[in-house]
């Protein structure tokens, strides 16, 4: 299995389409944290693995949806805890403040129970593309694609 180099927190942050200063905070309040390297104090880097980038992009399609961060962390959690290493073989539906997980079996799974609102189906399984793509983009990142699904164990 190849080793993963993985990505710096501003690559990280280009990819998912987020800012430094959200990344920074989102891995200082332990909502997604780098799973290579975590910073150990002034003057080390963040390195950032395929799946967290993965799982960044999950977190930010929620906070698109208009979900708030304390709920976010909340789907969030439930979701890694249920799905496992896999978060975006799911979709969520989203009702205003009710948020439901429809898993790959069918099974419908309140996430949130309380709220009414607009309803938005929040399909994640273009996050692997939407990450793939932001990878291809990156100007200064010419390591493979490839490698980095090796190394996760993740196709398609």
């Amino acid at each position: 299995m190849a080793i993963e180099a993985g990505y710096s927190g501003s690559s990280a942050a280009e990819i998912v389409g987020i800012t430094y200063r959200q990344l920074d905070y989102w891995a200082r309040t332990d909502l997604v944290r780098p799973s290579l390297e975590d910073a150990r104090g002034s003057g080390t880097r963040r390195r950032y693995s395929y799946r967290d980038l993965l799982e960044l992009k999950v977190i930010k399609k929620l906070l698109d949806a208009g979900l708030k961060l304390e709920t976010v962390r909340s789907v969030f959690a439930y979701m890694k805890e249920n799905l496992g290493e896999d978060v975006t073989t799911a979709n969520l539906v989203i009702d205003g403040n009710k948020t439901v997980l429809i898993r790959k079996d069918a099974e419908l799974i309140d996430l949130v129970k309380r709220g009414q609102g607009v309803l938005n189906i929040l399909p994640l399984a273009s996050v692997k593309d939407e990450v793939d793509a932001g990878i291809v983009d990156l100007p200064a990142n010419v390591s493979s694609l490839a490698l980095k699904r090796e190394a996760t164990g993740t196709h398609g």
